[in-house]
């Protein structure tokens, strides 16, 4: 079958490589439908070693079941599935609170142990907890396969931003960062009822698509002048919930700059740094709450998924180009580049 592997920074490839077979009796082998390309498949793209046996990716994946282990009894061949970015159990103490990234018995895809999923096959571990079927639909119904797919990942991740932040009716809250989850989370804090958005952003097609779902304002200046354009909208107090979308330590300074006394931040861009201020000139002399990681999206695709057939949300917009898996070094560099919002991968 065919994969993407990754040699280095800057160097992707789609090879030829062995088709996965079941490995454990709870595995299942599902067929891609569609997959895509995450702006967190970019940070190795930056600074990845080069190595000979490279490293395969993805993460993101809607497909048919092909195969299913002795054990697997929610999932059969034929079932359009959506397989969340970290697979688990979801059946232990921490999935059932809801933090399915946290399950100690699952892990996570494009690793030397599980095979990425920008593949034309692979192997899901713990199938029965991992997938989930989307009822009533097949693989030929194409206008819906965009938005089933950000279930796996994209969506729900910005969804989770708001989700962690308590956004209640009547609050303002800002969203940095204008990439595929910033704008999900526009969607997301839209859905929770949050009366004010704030959009920060800079890339006019990215924030048009940001204003038709909820943003009220959008901010394109960055560092002071954009902070200060942040308080001067909201009569100087800062948001009441800060969404921060972008990982890198400008954003986080930036996030509780612009919140409000009380407020709070949930990060789920995944942070390119460690050491990060807490203390009484950021976050304690404020009593800013702190929170958000990586998205249990398994907690929520239930629930999405009947929203995303009546179409009361089509997150499925943030792609904006489509390439075939042999396409798929030219998605990453085009993602890179910034003339594609989000890449979105037949198979």
């Amino acid at each position: 079958m065919k994969a993407t592997i990754m040699y280095g920074a800057g160097d992707v490839r789609v090879e030829n490589v062995a088709d996965p077979v079941i490995q454990h009796p709870t595995d299942a082998i599902v067929r891609t439908v569609r997959t895509c390309v995450c702006g967190s498949d970019l940070h190795p793209y930056h600074s990845m070693k080069p190595g000979r046996h490279g490293q395969s990716m993805g993460h993101e994946l809607l497909g048919v079941v092909e195969e299913t282990g002795s054990e697997v009894s929610t999932v059969k061949k034929g079932d359009l599935v959506i397989a969340p970015f970290a697979w688990s159990d979801n059946t232990c103490p921490i999935c059932r609170d809801g933090f399915q990234t946290a399950c100690p018995h699952g892990g996570f895809y494009a690793n030397r142990q599980t095979a990425g999923l920008q593949a034309e096959l692979s192997r899901i571990p713990l199938a029965d907890g991992s997938l989930v079927v989307v009822p009533g639909v097949t693989e030929r119904d194409e206008a819906v396969l965009p938005s089933l797919l950000t279930l796996s990942d994209v969506y729900l991740t910005g969804y989770h931003a708001a989700h962690m932040a308590r956004i209640r009716p009547g609050q303002t809250v800002t969203v940095v960062g204008d990439g595929a989850v910033g704008l999900s989370a526009v969607l997301a804090a839209k859905q929770l009822g949050a009366e004010r958005i704030i959009l920060m952003g800079r890339h006019t097609d990215r924030t048009d698509l940001g204003v038709e779902w909820g943003a009220t304002d959008v901010v394109a200046e960055r560092g002071e002048e954009g902070i200060q354009k942040v308080l001067d909208l909201t009569e100087g107090y800062g948001s009441h919930v800060v969404l921060e979308a972008v990982g890198l330590m400008p954003a986080y300074e930036q996030s509780y700059r612009v919140a409000r006394t009380g407020g709070v931040i949930s990060r789920v861009g995944v942070p390119q740094y460690e050491e990060a201020g807490v203390g009484f000139g950021s976050l304690f002399g404020r009593n800013l709450t702190l929170t958000g990681g990586p998205a249990p999206v398994r907690a929520y695709i239930e629930d999405a998924i009947p929203l995303v057939l009546d179409g009361t949300i089509d997150p499925g917009r943030v792609f904006d180009r489509t390439y075939t898996l042999d396409e798929t070094a030219t998605a990453y560099a085009d993602m890179d580049a910034r003339t594609t919002l989000k890449a979105f991968i037949t198979v």
